[in-house]
């Protein structure tokens, strides 16, 4: 294989519309019409001075680039003229969107990554089979050199799902081939309220496939993301939602919760937000059920864990609106049947044993660079920095605020020196992003969030497991932190879990074992402190 060109170059990505269900209906024949298709790819590639990046992308994906992209485009409008003459046996024949984007490559373990990898692959997913979009970059360097017949058409500025910046979009308009197509898969075409990004959305791809299978699949119709302040719960939500713009005819629907605490409010919240018109003398909740009776629809509720009261009231929506799907994101399950709680966790930690090049690949590390250039520019990950960045992304759990704030740090401390400041971790991790909710500026502020919905004896059952390093069994907390039984410590580790603010790390021997976030447990520690149950923490560490 060629080596993989660097510097500026153009990405040709593509992809097979509806493969699925064509794999389901004849997976003999998509098997031969795989080859086929591959084939198509390879000589318009290959003819055209491309550069293969990796044999099979995701499912039945492929990757090139191309130093010139001129190349590139002649590339794409091949394959789209051939894959449109193939006799496909096949139910439907077989159609390939393509996205192209040029930028600067940023090349590692034989494998591209970075923003210019990422927009074209947003490109693409805005297309429809038989259908070759490039961006405003690629356009002002092919305009004048396109091949022959072939034109460009304007289809407008769309914001793309994960990437902070929207993106001029144009289309190849190929002699011969089908000219107009479906509305771009894009947020701007679709019904909905989903908040515009600043910040790119790194990694989680396997998290988001998840979740819009279990709500595609029917398999829950209430989808709860659980999990502790500053997973990432409520971002994680807003991209899987931008996977289903298509799956909602009338439309997504992100409502915020943290702005109240009344439950009763909740249904005037949802009304207000997806334009349902109170009076009539009716509750709202009542206007509520008629309006979503027939609706296919799809609400987020962010941070409803304040407001549990209101479940019964959300789950009588769902009894009479059978086409209406609920995410709900909260720090405790809502515990109604029907209810599939998906646990969201921290990001992966690189561990100890990687080199410099496997840690650059894990997300965290990802997030932390992409978070730190954003402050400063001239921020490099290079074999000063590397094992310092890993060893701050171990301290902070992978979470994905506390790496926030931490990466916000960059303008004045490096990562060797923010390393040396994180022995208290909760004292470093203030100034988050003004945008951000208060309870969000600092870690502190996010555990607060949890801590302040616990009752009283729950409070202090926290407060006294924070004294366990390396994780508890049930019996090593009862004899701990309630010598004399005076709290019921079983009920109180399950009231815990379920705030997120304790996990499992085992629980399949006959004793389970638990633990507390590195970061959490430093909170519990200060709260044993100031409940004056503990003199000095530093003997604990």
């Amino acid at each position: 294989m060629k080596d993989l060109p660097t510097g500026t170059i153009t990405y040709l990505l593509t992809d097979i519309e509806s493969s699925t269900a064509l794999w389901e209906q004849n997976p003999d024949g998509m098997q031969q019409a795989l080859v086929r298709h591959d084939a198509i790819f390879d000589a318009a590639v290959d003819g055209h001075s491309g550069v293969h990046v990796r044999p099979r992308g995701e499912g039945d994906s492929r990757f090139a680039v191309f130093q010139d992209a001129a190349d590139a485009v002649a590339a794409a409008v091949e394959i789209q003229i051939n894959m449109a003459a193939e006799k496909w046996n096949l139910p439907s024949p077989l159609s390939v969107r393509l996205g192209m984007h040029t930028g600067v490559a940023d090349l590692r373990m034989g494998d591209y990554y970075g923003s210019a990898v990422n927009r074209s692959a947003r490109l693409r997913g805005l297309g429809h089979g038989g259908q070759a979009l490039l961006s405003l970059t690629t356009k002002e360097l092919v305009q004048d050199n396109l091949p022959a017949g072939v034109l460009l058409e304007d289809m407008g500025t769309h914001q793309f799902k994960g990437l902070s910046r929207p993106e001029n979009v144009y289309q190849l308009l190929i002699p011969g081939l089908p000219q107009e197509f479906p509305p771009l898969i894009s947020i701007d075409n679709f019904p909905n309220n989903l908040p515009a990004q600043t910040t790119q959305f790194i990694g989680r791809e396997t998290e988001i496939d998840q979740i819009v299978g279990i709500v595609r699949e029917q398999k829950s119709r209430l989808l709860t993301l659980t999990g502790p302040g500053g997973t990432g719960k409520t971002r994680l939500s807003q991209e899987a939602a931008l996977e289903m713009l298509e799956d909602f005819q009338d439309g997504i629907f992100f409502i915020p919760l943290a702005p109240i605490n009344d439950p009763e409010l909740v249904p005037s919240v949802i009304a207000r937000t997806i334009g349902v018109r109170e009076g009539g003398g009716l509750p709202p909740q009542d206007n509520l059920k008629a309006y979503l009776r027939d609706k296919q629809i799809l609400l987020i509720l962010d941070n409803f864990e304040q407001v549990l009261d209101a479940t019964n009231g959300v789950n009588d929506l769902l009894l009479v609106a059978p086409g209406l799907k609920m995410i709900v994101t909260s720090r405790i399950p809502l515990h109604v049947r029907g209810e599939q709680e998906y646990p969201v966790q921290p990001l992966e930690i690189p561990s100890r044993e990687m080199n410099s090049d496997e840690i650059a690949q894990i997300e965290c590390v990802q997030l932390f660079i992409v978070l730190a250039r954003a402050i400063n520019p001239g921020f490099e990950l290079n074999e000063k920095n590397t094992l310092a960045i890993a060893e701050i992304c171990r301290r902070l759990d992978g979470l994905p605020l506390a790496i926030e704030i931490a990466a916000a740090r960059s303008r004045m401390l490096s990562p060797q020196a923010m390393l040396k400041r994180l022995g208290e971790s909760l004292k470093l991790l203030t100034g988050g992003p003004k945008d951000l909710p208060a309870r969000q500026q600092t870690l502190r502020g996010a555990i607060d969030w949890s801590y302040d919905l616990l009752e009283v004896p729950d409070q202090i059952l926290f407060a006294r497991l924070g004294a366990f390093v390396g994780g508890f069994s049930l019996d090593a907390a009862e004899a701990v932190c309630s010598p004399h039984g005076e709290l019921d410590v079983i009920s109180g580790v399950e009231t815990l879990l379920e705030n997120s603010l304790v996990k499992t790390v085992s629980n399949q021997d006959e004793e389970p074992r638990f633990e507390l976030l590195q970061t959490i447990r430093e909170y519990a520690l200060e709260k044993l402190t100031l409940n004056g149950e503990l003199e000095d923490t530093r003997a604990l560490h």
